[in-house]
């Protein structure tokens, strides 16, 4: 769910679902969940080359070199990563959220890997220190407040804030981002999902609701931006893309910082 509240009211619901995958548990899947495949063509398929660098490089040794630069060692544990996966050889993703843990499943880190229409994209790290991480009857959440750096929707200005809410998946997954600017609270976005297994069935349900899910994100992209024109809300141009691919965010509602010596990342996400 998308909700604007300025300039323009404007609100969107769309069903989805996505693909929660241990890094070191992919091979398996590969090899063991029908009409599941990694870094091959399948009816659902997750490629390397959609993430991190975007080259088809293992992601293991990239997130941990980025959480190094954050002074994080996860000794080992594991890295989730909630996305959409490509489907029938297609993929866009406006974010991916990786849950980075310790030995004993401790969050260490959440990432969150942002993507525009544009092709390009930019990540914001979040080392998770004691303290961070709340727990109650809704699950464990982390809540952080960061800087807008990317350019994302061309209605909405660059000189914005988000405040991200985001729940340790269990059984069930979540994200609330909260978006100010100077007008105040510009947009509320919320996903909420409920935890399946990943099997082969599975996959044939969701295939049936939502064939062209990753297509259908695309198009209602550009189908809820027409909508808006429509009713008047003022049309920003695109600007130069930041000049690092990454900020650290120095834990929960710290400020954030740009490590030295990162790279801008422009580029064609894979389709």
């Amino acid at each position: 769910m998308h909700e604007r509240s300025f300039p323009r009211r404007h609100r969107l619901s769309y069903g989805v679902w996505y693909l929660l995958a241990d890094l070191d548990e992919l091979p398996r899947l590969d090899r063991s969940v029908p009409g599941f495949g990694v870094n091959r063509a399948a009816p659902v398929s997750f490629h390397d080359a959609d993430h991190g660098p975007r080259d088809g490089s293992p992601l293991r040794p990239w997130i941990e070199s980025r959480l190094a630069d954050a002074g994080v060692d996860l000794e080992g544990g594991a890295v989730r990563i909630l996305t959409f996966p490509r489907v029938f050889g297609y993929v866009f993703n406006p974010i991916s959220v990786w849950f980075c843990h310790g030995p004993h499943d401790d969050l260490r880190a959440i990432l969150y890997e942002v993507s525009n229409t544009f092709g390009e994209w930019h990540d914001y790290l979040v080392p998770v220190r004691p303290g961070d991480e709340v727990g109650n009857a809704r699950g464990r959440h982390v809540r952080t407040v960061f800087d807008k750096e990317l350019f994302v929707s061309p209605f909405i200005d660059m000189a914005a804030t988000y405040d991200f809410t985001t729940r340790v998946p269990d059984e069930r997954a979540s994200v609330v981002v909260r978006e100010t600017a100077a007008g105040g609270r510009v947009l509320v976005a919320t996903l909420g999902a409920r935890r399946r297994p990943l099997t082969g069935r599975t996959l044939a349900s969701v295939l049936l609701r939502h064939p062209l899910v990753t297509m259908k994100v695309v198009g209602g992209i550009h189908w809820e931006a027409l909508k808006l024109w429509r009713k008047g809300a003022p049309y920003r141009r695109r600007g130069a893309p930041p000049a690092s691919a990454l900020t650290i965010v120095d834990g929960a509602n710290r400020p954030a910082r740009t490590p030295s010596g990162a790279a801008a990342v422009r580029g064609t996400l894979a389709r």
